[in-house]
């Protein structure tokens, strides 16, 4: 369950990260609210996954989905560079997250 609490948490994660965008530096109201909540429960279901998960690997990951998962909605929302390059750099960022989840000692 820790997993997929960390998962919950990386999503969050990219859902304060676009927010910020939106929140023009927090100087729009809503979108600056939505951006706080979704910051809160990041950390919320992070800390609930570093209970089981080692914190070096869990902190990883977590930023890990962040990053993956703000890229593509960089590329998706904003209209971001979709070079190889950095679909390829994407995807290295993937394989890291995969291989700390396969390598990964805990049994959640």
């Amino acid at each position: 369950m820790a997993w997929f609490y960390l998962v919950i948490a990386g999503l969050f994660e990219v859902g304060w990260a676009v927010g910020l965008k939106y929140s023009a530096g927090f100087t729009k109201l809503q979108p600056s609210i939505i951006t706080i909540v979704a910051m809160i429960a990041s950390f919320y279901f992070l800390a609930i996954a570093v209970k089981t998960i080692p914190i070096g690997t869990g902190y990883a990951v977590w930023t890990g989905i962040g990053a993956v998962g703000t890229a593509i909605a960089g590329i998706i929302l904003f209209g971001e560079s979709k070079e190889l390059i950095r679909i390829f750099c994407i995807l290295l960022i993937i394989i890291g997250i995969v291989g700390l989840k396969i390598f990964s000692k805990t049994a959640s």
